[in-house]
C-alpha cells in the first residue's frame, strides 16, 4: 500500500506530465537567441546553487519571488530543503522552451546523485530590461524514466 507521501508524489508527477502535454499543445516556440537566454538564466541559478552562492541564485528570481521569499539566505535554504535535485544535480538536460502569454516554460530533465530522473518545469518572465528571470519551478519524479 502506498504511503500518503507516495500518493502525493504520484499526483504531482501526473500533474506535471499533464502540464507538459498541455504546454506542448498550446505554446509557441522561442527564437534560438531567446531560448539560449532562458537556458543561461537557469544554468546561472544552478551554478550559483552548487557553489552555495545565495545572492547569485537569488538574483535569477523575479522581483516578486524575491519579495515573497525575503532574502537570499531564505531562498538558498528553501531550495536546499525542498528541491535537493535542483540544489545539487548530477546532470541536466534542456528541452525546447515554449512561450505562452508573455511567459516561458522551460522543461529540464535532472538526474540526482542517485541517478534518479526528475522533471523540472521552470517558469520565466521577461523583465523590463529584456532579461529573463525565474518566477517559479515545479519538480516531479520523471514518470518516463527507465526502471
Amino acid at each position: 500500500m502506498a504511503t500518503q507521501s507516495h500518493r502525493i508524489l504520484l499526483l504531482l508527477a501526473t500533474a506535471a506530465a499533464a502540464l507538459c502535454f498541455h504546454v506542448r499543445a498550446v505554446a509557441n516556440p522561442l527564437t534560438e537567441v531567446e531560448a539560449a537566454k532562458v537556458r543561461e538564466v537557469i544554468v546561472a541559478q544552478i551554478a550559483a546553487l552548487q557553489e552555495d552562492d545565495a545572492d547569485g541564485a537569488f538574483q535569477t528570481a523575479t522581483p516578486s519571488v524575491q519579495q515573497a521569499i525575503g532574502s537570499s539566505g531564505r531562498f538558498l535554504a528553501m531550495v536546499r530543503g525542498a528541491y535537493p535535485m535542483v540544489y545539487r544535480p548530477a546532470s541536466v538536460s534542456f528541452h525546447k522552451p515554449e512561450e505562452e502569454d508573455g511567459s516561458v516554460l522551460q522543461m529540464v530533465e535532472i538526474k540526482d546523485d542517485e541517478d534518479k530522473s526528475w522533471l523540472a518545469l521552470f517558469a520565466l518572465e521577461l523583465q523590463p530590461d529584456r532579461s529573463w528571470r525565474i518566477s517559479g519551478c515545479l519538480v516531479a519524479e520523471n514518470p518516463w524514466q527507465s526502471i
